[in-house]
């Protein structure tokens, strides 16, 4: 699971759940693969982010290195900050773990790099 998907994962279909975000990681194996870098994809995809919530799960998972706490002025020039925002979003990988609701506990796992947020049918 990328942490770009992270970013836009939430619990809150659950029963008695009103926010259920963002999801606590419990990463158990974690994964790095090179990812062709694209900084328009990058600059793109920058304002959609919770970016406070990008640096906790890359903090984390151990993987904050040099990432900013808050977005540069002009980030859609810095070519230097863009791969840095590359790196964590996509060439990061969370292939076992899990997801954990804030707000309930609840554990959603993560296996081969995939998050299973199916719900029990007393959970909906």
């Amino acid at each position: 699971m990328k942490l770009l998907t992270h970013n836009m994962l939430t619990s809150k279909c659950m029963k008695g759940v009103a926010v259920g975000y963002p999801l606590k990681i419990n990463a158990q194996d974690i994964q790095e693969s090179e990812v062709d870098f694209n900084p328009e994809l990058i600059a793109k995809i920058i304002p959609k982010l919770d970016w406070t919530v990008l640096c906790e799960a890359a903090e984390s998972i151990g993987k904050i290195e040099n990432l900013p706490k808050q977005i540069v002025d002009n980030f859609e020039n810095d070519e230097e900050f863009l791969k840095k925002v590359h790196k964590i979003l996509l060439e990061v990988d969370i292939v076992n773990g899990e997801l954990i609701c804030p707000e309930t506990g609840r554990k959603f796992p993560i296996n081969n790099g995939i998050p299973n947020m199916l719900l029990n049918e007393d959970e909906i």
